[in-house]
């Protein structure tokens, strides 16, 4: 199992725009080509991409980010994107890039990392906590989860 960096990497960096895209079918595809495609010269920490390789493939992908499109802009950096594909869940894969996103967190200086879903049970087994609701510019709202570093 291998963790590749984006812009680490950045001959990855088509393959993430396409996994991204194909992951989260939801989002406008430009957002995933554009914040990549920056992120590999950024003058900053983030944001960051990552994708999760088991044995030549890719199963799973996350971002670091600034703020994951929510009214907490006093919060950050935030994991966002996880997924893992159907076939492996079960396996706690995602807890792989749930740790890398940690450990690239407090290694650039952060003492929190926060994340946004609608999922409830999930992210508290890794030791997240439940801290509120956001709102999103589209009108709908998430739970907000941190964990201190």
């Amino acid at each position: 199992m291998e963790i590749i960096s984006i812009r680490d990497n950045p001959d990855y960096k088509d393959l993430a725009i396409q996994y991204f895209q194909k992951s989260w079918p939801a989002v406008w595809p430009i957002i995933y080509e554009d914040c990549i495609t920056h992120s590999i010269t950024a003058r900053n920490f983030l944001p960051q991409w990552y994708l999760l390789v088991h044995e030549n493939e890719i199963i799973g992908c996350a971002g670091l980010i600034t703020n994951d499109f929510i009214s907490r802009g006093d919060l950050y950096p935030w994991i966002n994107a996880l997924f893992i594909e159907e076939k492996y869940r079960g396996n706690a894969y995602a807890t792989l890039l749930m740790e890398r996103a940690k450990s690239d967190t407090k290694e650039a200086g952060y003492d929190y990392l926060y994340l946004s879903t609608e999922h409830i049970g999930y992210y508290e087994k890794y030791g997240f906590q439940y801290i509120g609701q956001g709102y999103h510019p589209w009108g709908e709202e998430s739970r907000i989860y941190e964990i201190q570093l």
